[in-house]
């Protein structure tokens, strides 16, 4: 017995035993009700304990709930007693085998207060007898396939076979054998085995929809207590655009780098390509999104606040430099289109550390992004942060934040989103959710500033004529270029952006490590990607 249902349902004992009795079955089917052994282990004989330790039965009764694929056990009826044991009638669930009644027996010594439960393997599962286990035999159903949005087939069923292997190559993953490390996971969903399943990629991210339900027999000794034929696994039509997944895989033209395309207003995934979610990396001025949307919704700056005009500012004793020593400053916005850190390392001080990583985590910051395989973007908390300097270079994307291209994607789609970021998805038939980050209003100034950048500032490299775009560049150093000239080998170059402003179809974010400036090497690959997306190329 793994769990019990709940005790409102009729449970009591027949034969008026005595109440002690009566009190310590009850607590030893609750202790099964809960799944714990601990309990449970202490409830048994000397004799018992002295047979079997309580790591070893706990090991035992998890491997037999593991096997049956056991999801709840429901008393019904009542108890009796006979011949020194007491018999329990079960509703057992499964998630494999449904659900089916069977008979638990229990051992008892003794009487009244002085009752203990006498352990042997039929306490491990209601109907089993002194000796016998429990065992199963699994089979599962013909693999689903992955299809594009457009309903092209990127991998079909255990072959992966595809007319468009380019593509299905860089996202749909392969399948193996089940992970050592995954091995419990698997058997408590009912898999044989030896079953292949999705290592990485679209097939790990949808290994249950595309896997089905297992089938198969569930035996106590020899006998045959239940069965079930596997359910086959269904289709999945992913978020894929094969047309922008090609034109994303070009772009990065083999190089180790990533990029992210989001539908803006729906979260849908329509390319990913290189390291877009399975590498994380100081996301550098891209950051200041964040940053901005803590100072203005606390009210600590506007668009038209002004800023000194300098190169480089102190900050707890350190003398912080604008890249290549540049003189920049002026309003929140001017300050914004040129990326310049000596407004927002100073600015993150006044937004703080609490409020500061509270907004970065609205944004997506330390949270898992519900796709499996994707790192999950980091900011230390407020305490780990460290002091002024620290928080500053947190405020301008350095220091131990770090970022994929997908968060920072969902980032951009924020803005565009009017301040409601959506969550990040592959299915296309699954609905859009929407998380809070900031307001209308400063998702509305924001915007002002990413149009800025690309205007006049760090990202003119991704003008479209015609076309307004919003964006923000990054160049994130990886190495101490105070007194040096920078190396680019030694900066991430990176570009979030999204258009048409003011109603955004496409938001995609790109990283380039060791690549140099963000507004040089980011920003064209994004705009080319911008056109195709828009098709105006």
């Amino acid at each position: 017995m793994i769990a019990a249902g709940s005790l409102a349902g009729g449970i009591y004992v027949a034969r008026a035993p005595a109440r002690a009795q009566h009190a310590f079955l009850i607590r030893y089917v609750t202790d099964w009700k809960h799944s714990d052994y601990k309990a449970i282990y202490t409830l048994f004989t000397p004799a018992s304990q002295g047979a079997i330790s309580s790591a070893e039965f706990i090991a035992q009764a998890r491997h037999t709930a593991q096997t049956a694929t056991l999801t709840a056990l429901r008393p019904i009826g009542h108890i009796s007693i006979k011949d020194n044991a007491a018999h329990v009638r079960f509703i057992v669930s499964t998630s494999t085998f449904g659900s089916f009644e069977l008979v638990a027996q229990i051992p008892l010594v003794g009487s009244g207060s002085g009752t203990r439960v006498r352990f042997d393997s039929s306490l491990l599962f209601p109907g089993l007898n002194a000796g016998e286990s429990l065992s199963r035999k699994s089979t599962l159903g013909e693999r689903g396939s992955l299809l594009t949005a457009n309903g092209e087939i990127l991998a079909a069923g255990d072959s992966l076979s595809t007319p468009i292997p380019q593509v299905a190559d860089e996202i749909v993953g392969t399948l193996g054998s089940i992970p050592a490390s995954q091995a419990a996971r698997y058997a408590e969903r009912g898999y044989p085995a030896h079953a292949y399943v999705g290592q990485d990629g679209l097939e790990q991210i949808f290994e249950r929809q595309l896997a089905g339900r297992p089938g198969g027999e569930l035996l106590e000794g020899r006998q045959v207590i239940a069965s079930a034929a596997p359910l086959n696994g269904t289709n999945v039509t992913t978020t894929i655009n094969p047309d922008l997944e090609l034109d994303a895989i070009n772009a990065l033209d083999g190089r180790y780098a990533g990029i992210t395309v989001m539908n803006a207003r729906s979260g849908a995934l329509e390319a990913v390509a290189g390291i877009a979610f399975t590498d994380i990396q100081p996301p550098g001025s891209t950051f200041k999104i964040i940053t901005s949307a803590a100072a203005l919704q606390a009210g600590i700056t506007t668009l038209t606040t002004e800023y000194p005009f300098e190169s480089s500012v102190e900050i707890a004793g350190f003398k912080m430099q604008n890249a290549d020593k540049e003189v920049c400053g002026g309003s929140l916005i001017n300050a914004f289109a040129t990326s310049c850190d000596t407004t927002f390392a100073p600015l993150g001080d006044q937004v703080g550390a609490q409020r500061l990583v509270d907004e970065a985590k609205l944004f997506g910051f330390d949270e898992p992004s519900g796709i499996a395989s994707a790192l999950t973007s980091t900011i230390p908390s407020p305490s780990a942060i460290g002091g002024q300097l620290a928080l500053g270079a947190s405020a301008i994307g350095q220091g131990l934040v770090q970022a994929s291209t997908l968060e920072m994607a969902d980032v951009g789609a924020t803005i565009a989103n009017h301040g409601e970021r959506p969550l990040p998805k592959f299915n296309a038939k699954a609905r859009t959710r929407y998380v809070k980050a900031t307001t209308p209003k400063v998702a509305g100034e924001i915007q002002k500033m990413m149009e800025a950048v690309v205007q006049y500032g760090t990202g003119t490299a991704a003008q479209i004529p015609g076309i307004t775009v919003a964006g923000k560049t990054g160049t994130a150093e990886l190495a101490d270029t105070a007194n040096k000239k920078n190396d680019a080998k030694e900066t991430d170059a990176w570009f979030v952006a999204y258009a048409p402003v003011p109603d955004p179809k496409v938001v995609i974010c790109a990283l380039f490590p060791n690549a140099g400036y963000g507004g040089d090497t980011a920003a064209p690959v994004v705009k080319e990607l911008i056109e195709q997306a828009l098709g105006i190329s």
